[in-house]
């Protein structure tokens, strides 16, 4: 199975069968499925569009949370799904309904009329024809790659566009430089219309302030016009208008302040009196995102660990920069009462797993690296050659079942457990039992 896509999901495998499953940026097919289906980018509510790197998906979750603690109505679409395709379609708050789902799917591919489009193509066509159809207050869009010609990338006047950390990563389809990225990412900026930054890499900034000056797109930029830290156990936003004293973000991890500090931001610069500090304090408390530093309580993984002592995260960073977030994280844990840290890591062949490794040097006691249940899964073999050669030695397992089982199975104090890397290793673990299913 080369999707990651699970069986017992019929909308999923109606649109493997139907569609091609490939990355082919362009606008044009898009375009002229939405035209069929009567624009219904044109008949949103305020748009934010989130592209960049990392942080996407918790900004995103952070942006959302800050809506509906302030009562709105909130639309969303993310990417990829971890094992149910209705989780990228939130329609007002709530994922699509199976039955639902099924019907928007025979009416956006009636409107294609046998045409050429792609998995991902279709998947964004159907999401914005739902929004549409459904009043809402917000609507929150998510970047699938890239940005200039991703299959989002059709709102002629958002509200606001956001860009997250650039950093490197599908060097294959967006170029192998961090300006060539940046380059990319940029294309999300419309003509006048503002955008929020999150903190760049210079040769990233550079490139997305020139394209900002070129179409008179207003930046508000992080570590310039604001920013956000830890203190006191508190998080600290501070910018122009002033300085928020709020509550730790409710998703794990220092990288987290970055995130939440970018959603809080993007809600000051829609200016909209609704979104006030009560709303955003309570939005990042309340801010769920699974497998991105997510404790799992439930599930026959969890079960072992706990029987051992031990806790379980799961972690879907899977270039080097996430990896330094998560390594960060990993030390913190360990911090906290002096106990091990134990990695059991799977990538994709494609991702750069030298970086990654290099990144999470010196963080575990314990590495145990393996496949998934994926042809684009690097073998299990080859990852624990790369770790080893960035200095982490590692143990190859055939599967997450053994590794984990590996890792508890030493003397000593219980370690923390983190499965980290793909996704799809993450949705693998989340779909062994419906209680961890994301909802």
């Amino acid at each position: 199975m080369t999707d990651g896509l699970l069986p017992h999901d019929a909308a999923l495998e109606r649109l493997r069968r139907l569609h091609p499953i490939l990355i082919d940026l362009s606008l044009g097919r898009v375009q002229r499925l939405l035209g069929a289906l009567g624009h219904p980018e044109t008949r949103l509510p305020p748009v934010i569009h989130v592209a960049g790197t990392n942080g996407k998906g918790s900004t995103v979750a952070y942006l959302r949370a800050i809506g509906e603690a302030a009562g709105l109505r909130v639309h969303a679409f993310t990417s990829p799904h971890l094992v149910r395709f209705a989780e990228r379609i939130r329609i007002a708050g709530t994922l699509i309904a199976d039955d639902e789902l099924a019907a928007l799917l025979a009416q956006v591919e009636a409107a294609n009329a046998g045409e050429p489009i792609t998995f991902f193509e279709i998947t964004a066509a159907a999401a914005l024809k739902a929004f549409a159809d459904t009043p809402a207050d917000l609507c929150v869009v998510e970047v699938g790659l890239g940005g200039r010609y991703d299959a989002t990338n059709v709102f002629e006047a958002p509200a606001l566009s956001v860009i997250t950390p650039v950093d490197h990563d599908h060097h294959e389809y967006l170029g192998d430089t961090l300006a060539k990225i940046a380059g990319e990412k940029a294309g999300v900026l419309k003509p006048g219309r503002p955008a929020v930054i999150g903190r760049q890499p210079e040769a990233a900034l550079e490139v997305i302030e020139a394209q900002a000056t070129r179409l008179g797109s207003p930046l508000t930029v992080a570590g310039r016009d604001f920013d956000a830290y830890a203190q006191g156990g508190r998080m600290v936003f501070q910018d122009e208008a002033g300085l928020l004293d709020l509550p730790p973000p409710g998703l794990y991890g220092a990288h987290q302040v970055d995130n939440a500090g970018i959603a809080v931001a993007a809600v000051r610069a829609l200016g909209d009196p609704r979104l006030d500090g009560a709303a955003v304090a309570a939005g990042l408390v309340s801010a769920r995102w699974p497998a991105r530093m997510q404790r799992l309580t439930a599930g026959p993984l969890a079960a072992a660990a706990r029987a051992r002592g031990a806790d379980l995260w799961l972690d879907g960073g899977h270039n080097p920069h996430a990896a330094r977030a998560l390594a960060e994280a990993a030390r913190s844990l360990q911090a906290r009462d002096g106990r091990p840290v134990a990695l059991i890591v799977g990538l994709l062949a494609r991702k750069d797993a030298a970086g990654v490794f290099e990144a999470l040097k010196g963080v575990a006691e314990q590495v145990c690296v393996t496949g998934f249940a994926s042809e684009l899964a690097a073998d299990p073999g080859v990852l624990s050659e790369a770790a080893g050669a960035a200095g982490v030695p590692a143990t190859a397992c055939a599967d997450v079942i053994q590794a984990l089982a590996r890792v508890l199975a030493g003397e000593g104090p219980p370690p923390h457990v983190i499965i980290c890397g793909s996704l799809y290793l993450a949705g693998e673990v989340l779909a062994m039992s419906p209680a961890t299913w994301p909802t």
